[in-house]
């Protein structure tokens, strides 16, 4: 409203300026052909005057009714481009913050997914090594009865092998020497063979 103001006010001094030239250099001007600035002539007074006060009152209608309403319609515009400029500044801050909670965020999933993964390999191993305690205990406990097992067989094929040798024994004696030998004393014989082998 300031700027307004001083511009009409500025153009009304030079009005009024151009006016008291006209009215010095009159005489002149009328001396060259130009009777419409001859200032002796009431009507020409009159007609500068009343453009004067008509201007003046221009001037007061514009300053008091018209100025005052741009200055406003200048002064909202200026506050609504501030307020709008002070909600982009605030919409960037919150787009800003959003952005780093959303780093921040992934960040800490990573860290969470790593630390799951990692707690899940850990499991999982311990788990591999208890089902390979539980593997190598069965192999044991399978391995141990499998040589009782051979140990048992192999004491009931000895047994047998010693009634088979007891058998032929006695019959390649009889057969031998026609006598039927001593079913004890060969066993004994035999059981004392086995013994002696065994030892060896």
């Amino acid at each position: 409203m300031g700027v307004i103001t001083k511009t009409v006010r500025a153009g009304l001094l030079a009005t009024v300026c151009g006016v008291s030239l006209l009215a010095v250099s009159a005489p002149g001007a009328y001396a060259t052909g130009m009777p419409q600035l001859d200032f002796a002539n009431p009507l020409v007074t009159g007609q500068v005057m009343w453009g004067a006060i008509i201007f003046f009152i221009f001037y007061l209608v514009l300053s008091k009714a018209m100025l005052p309403g741009v200055a406003r319609v200048l002064h909202d515009r200026s506050q609504r481009i501030t307020g709008d400029l002070e909600v982009a500044r605030s919409a960037k801050q919150d787009a800003d913050k959003a952005v780093a909670e959303l780093q921040q965020a992934r960040k800490d999933a990573m860290a969470e997914a790593q630390a799951h993964l990692q707690k899940v390999l850990d499991e999982e191993h311990r788990a591999a090594e208890q089902q390979m305690q539980e593997i190598n205990a069965r192999l044991a406990s399978e391995i141990a009865d499998a040589e009782k097992n051979v140990a048992a067989e192999k004491a009931r094929a000895l047994s047998a092998l010693k009634e088979i040798a007891a058998d032929t024994t006695q019959a390649l004696v009889q057969r031998l020497t026609g006598v039927a030998p001593d079913a004890q004393l060969v066993a004994q014989s035999v059981e004392s063979a086995s013994a002696h082998r065994s030892i060896i």
